[in-house]
């Protein structure tokens, strides 16, 4: 019996010999060179630790330096000047699942992991020190530097750095998150099956501030609860069309509150300054949205698009399941003013506006006015109607080298307008009087002209028209058909204006020189992709002190 105990103890004494000589061969550089070997040839991954530390006041933590991980072949996915393993009683079932998982000082890059595969590491409590971690395909695409914080519990899955469920927190020195840099991050929240949750965000970004929370559901729809946005100095290389594209390529996104503050954005062609807005109960999807009892509120200094710029816009609205209450818009546009006040209704998508003044303006038309006139308007805008019109000492300018004109000091006055039926430009109902103090038509020289008008379903009626040239007057009527063909009938009598008063305005010169008396009947069309002078039939008779001559015309063409 002494022979066996002397046996038993002889053996137990040579176990723990090998195993004290394995606990300090393993924390050597050559006990870890053997373990990182071992294990990156009995696995797929490849393993390279310098050395491996245990200390006994913390009996269940090991400590790997110069730690080196990744799929065999590939660049590495998490590289680290230090990782401490917590272990825990999962470990018999699941080598790779540790009570916690400390990271120090180096990158998690899930862009170098295999599509196929998910991490083979999890933790009940990673945390990160001082962390690089780039995951762009991920369920949350993030790139960040500088990071700590943890993440409880910590199972990653194949395309998902966070795994059905666990709650995050973690601070970052730069941080990328759906496209969008910031630095100074503080981000904390929960991801939930699919459900993310943003219980509290903070950053610098764009030179100015960002704070708020959101969540997104397991389908991609967004709500943001509360976004703030002060002093951002945004420039960016997108079109403002481009830029504002994200918000239409997700289901939806619910906006409770948005404001910013003092911002200035800036694109090719596009910027807006100084500006202020307050975003309230609204949910956008697609190219479309939905409110019970949204507003708007927002003003700046100055907004930019293209040729456009509008100085000190201000707009209020509000928005209903019927449509928007326009409250105030109005804008310094072109060394003038706009304002007006309206609405829009959804079921037939017209914009009324009750009340449209337009004054001071000197504005020069594009030189594709007239297409644009023609072009059809968007789905959302079907009708345009002005209840109040009102212009005041406006200039306005077409430097179109066929036909050029300026009306100088023009007013005008509008009640029940029409302007838009069927997505299509027009006079198609309503008053309209306009006057200037002065006007040039291709070089001719008028003063004082006027112009009114009656319009409905059937035609437009020019019941008054006039204008004073050289030392007398002309005079005429017209009415326009609203159908497709656009008849025009005009009748325009002269006394005492110059004999080829016409010739600027299409009609070949006359053997006739002074002032004259004339009659001129036309017969024409206005309809798109027609010229008005082929369309053109009828007749002019002119008499002068010493002369007579009358002429008719066919298809553009006097005989």
């Amino acid at each position: 019996m002494k022979f066996v105990g002397k046996f038993l103890l002889t053996l137990l004494l040579l176990v723990l010999l090998l195993l004290v000589i394995a606990y300090v061969s393993l924390q050597t550089r050559w006990g870890a060179g053997w373990a990182s070997r071992w294990i990156s040839d009995n696995t797929d991954w490849h393993l390279s630790v310098s050395k491996i530390e245990h200390n006994f006041s913390s009996p269940g933590h090991l400590t790997l330096d110069d730690f080196t991980f990744g799929h065999d072949g590939e660049p590495a996915v998490l590289v680290a000047k230090s990782v401490d393993l917590g272990f825990a009683l999962a470990q018999f079932s699941q080598p790779g699942h540790f009570d916690t998982l400390l990271l120090k000082d180096g990158t998690l890059d899930l862009a170098n992991l295999n599509g196929n595969e998910a991490l083979p590491l999890a933790a009940n409590r990673l945390q990160l020190s001082n962390m690089v971690i780039r995951s762009p395909d991920n369920v949350l695409p993030l790139s960040a530097s500088a990071v700590n914080g943890g993440v409880l519990p910590w199972q990653p899955k194949k395309g998902d750095l966070l795994g059905d469920s666990a709650n995050f927190q973690m601070s970052a020195g730069d941080l990328t998150l759906y496209g969008v840099a910031g630095k100074n991050v503080l981000i904390q929240g929960r991801m939930d099956h699919g459900q993310l949750q943003l219980n509290n965000i903070g950053a610098d970004l764009a030179r100015g501030s960002l704070t708020g929370n959101a969540g997104r559901d397991a389908v991609g729809n967004w709500r943001i609860n509360n976004l703030r946005l002060n002093d951002i100095r945004l420039q960016t290389s997108e079109s403002l069309q481009d830029f504002l594209r994200p918000l239409t390529q997700v289901p939806s996104v619910q906006i409770d509150r948005l404001d910013i503050t003092d911002a200035r954005l800036q694109g090719p062609e596009w910027a807006i300054t100084d500006l202020d807005l307050s975003l309230k109960n609204i949910r956008l999807h697609g190219n479309d949205w939905e409110s019970d009892d949204g507003s708007l509120e927002m003003n700046a200094s100055n907004f930019i698009n293209g040729s456009l710029e509008f100085i000190d816009p201000i707009a209020n609205m509000h928005f209903t399941a019927q449509g928007i209450d326009l409250d105030q818009f109005s804008t310094r546009f072109v060394n003038g003013l706009i304002r007006t006040n309206g609405s829009w209704t959804r079921n037939d998508k017209t914009l009324v506006l009750d009340e449209l003044v337009i004054a001071g303006l000197e504005y020069t038309l594009p030189q594709n006015w007239r297409a644009r006139w023609q072009q059809t308007l968007p789905g959302w805008l079907q009708g345009v109607e002005v209840k109040k019109l009102s212009a005041n000492r406006n200039l306005l300018i077409d430097v179109n080298p066929d036909f050029p004109f300026q009306l100088t000091a023009l007013d005008g006055t509008g009640s029940e307008l029409t302007l838009a039926r069927h997505q299509q430009w027009g006079i198609w109902r309503g008053t309209l009087s306009l006057n200037a103090a002065q006007a040039t038509f291709n070089r001719t020289d008028l003063r004082h002209p006027s112009l009114a008008l009656t319009a409905d379903d059937q035609r437009i009626k020019v019941t008054e028209m006039s204008a004073f040239v050289g030392e007398g007057m002309l005079e005429g009527l017209a009415v326009v058909d609203q159908n497709a063909a656009r008849a025009l009938m005009l009748n325009l009598n002269g006394r005492a204006v110059p004999a080829n008063v016409l010739q600027n305005w299409g009609w070949p010169a006359l053997p006739l020189t002074g002032n004259s008396n004339l009659t001129l009947k036309l017969n024409s069309s206005l309809a798109t992709g027609n010229t008005l002078k082929a369309s053109s039939n009828g007749g002019l008779h002119v008499t002068t002190d010493n002369n007579e001559i009358q002429q008719s015309m066919t298809a553009g063409e006097v005989k």
